[in-house]
């Protein structure tokens, strides 16, 4: 079974930085779109970044540009997203994507397979 699992999260203060993880078994993250969404309580998930499948291009929500960065490690087979100058409205639940079937990357109905989420808290 295609397995993703995070880690990375909890609780920092506005401005602070997060560096979460997206550890990939039985799939290869290499060579594939590949995503970051949030949710929050009564909310879909959204999206927040995106990777090509070639690493060369990415996609990002407007309210995390110029602060998040997405990147994988092929060799760990892993998926990372950087957050710097945290902000209480980051605070959610973050997901990582995989199994992209085309189409909008920041789409959460364009992805198969879920990690279970880490929690990212931020208070002022």
């Amino acid at each position: 079974q295609v397995q993703l699992v995070e880690a990375g999260g909890g609780s920092v203060q506005a401005g602070g930085s997060l560096r979460l993880s997206c550890a990939a078994s039985e799939y290869t993250l290499r060579n594939k779109v590949v995503a970051w969404f949030r949710q929050t309580p009564g909310k879909g998930r959204e999206g927040v970044a995106a990777l090509s499948a070639g690493g060369t291009a990415t996609w990002y929500a407007d309210s995390v540009k110029g602060r998040f960065t997405i990147s994988r490690d092929s060799v760990k087979n892993t998926l990372y997203l950087q957050m710097n100058s945290l902000k209480p409205e980051d605070t959610a639940m973050y997901y990582c994507a995989a199994g992209f079937r085309g189409g909008d990357p920041l789409r959460e109905t364009n992805y198969d397979y879920w990690g279970q989420g880490t929690q990212v808290t931020v208070s002022s």
